[in-house]
């Protein structure tokens, strides 16, 4: 009874691309597609230094030329995406933004949000305002300038 060595490195491919979907960044994919062309070579008959061999330079190679497309990938997320969509709209005051007080809540589209004043000014209820960040669960805004 022999024993196969490329079913182990098909595992190994497995696992590593079951575990690039748990990860973030591109970072197991590359691996365990050079496993799976090790274990391709494996079937083919070539001994462990080339199977070796194919592992190492494809992983270098895939990994190295990928790594500029991966981090524009993972890094930047399109606009709108999550709460940040919030970022740059309009909204109004319904409680009186007073940063020393801990007070504030707008209403930007039919969503509330806790807020604080960008510049510390207090603002009052009524005034339309435009979100510059978000700060955890609170909108940071500031009024909107007139003309």
């Amino acid at each position: 009874m022999s024993f196969h060595i490329w079913w182990v490195w098909m595992a190994v491919a497995a696992l590593l691309v079951v575990g690039e979907v748990f990860t973030a960044g591109f970072f197991l994919l590359w691996f365990g597609i050079a496993a799976a062309i090790a274990g391709i070579a494996a079937m083919l008959g070539l001994n462990a230094g080339w199977q070796w061999g194919i592992f190492v330079i494809l992983s270098a190679a895939l990994f190295g030329t990928s790594r500029k497309f991966a981090e524009r990938f993972t890094k930047q997320q399109p606009p709108g995406i999550g709460a940040d969509r919030f970022v740059g709209r309009q909204g109004v005051v319904l409680e009186e933004i007073d940063n020393i007080k801990n007070t504030g809540r707008v209403r930007i589209d039919k969503e509330e949000w806790r807020a604080d004043s960008a510049g510390g000014d207090v603002i009052p209820k009524g005034t339309i305002i435009v979100v510059t960040r978000l700060d955890g669960t609170h909108a940071v805004v500031q009024t909107v300038k007139e003309g």
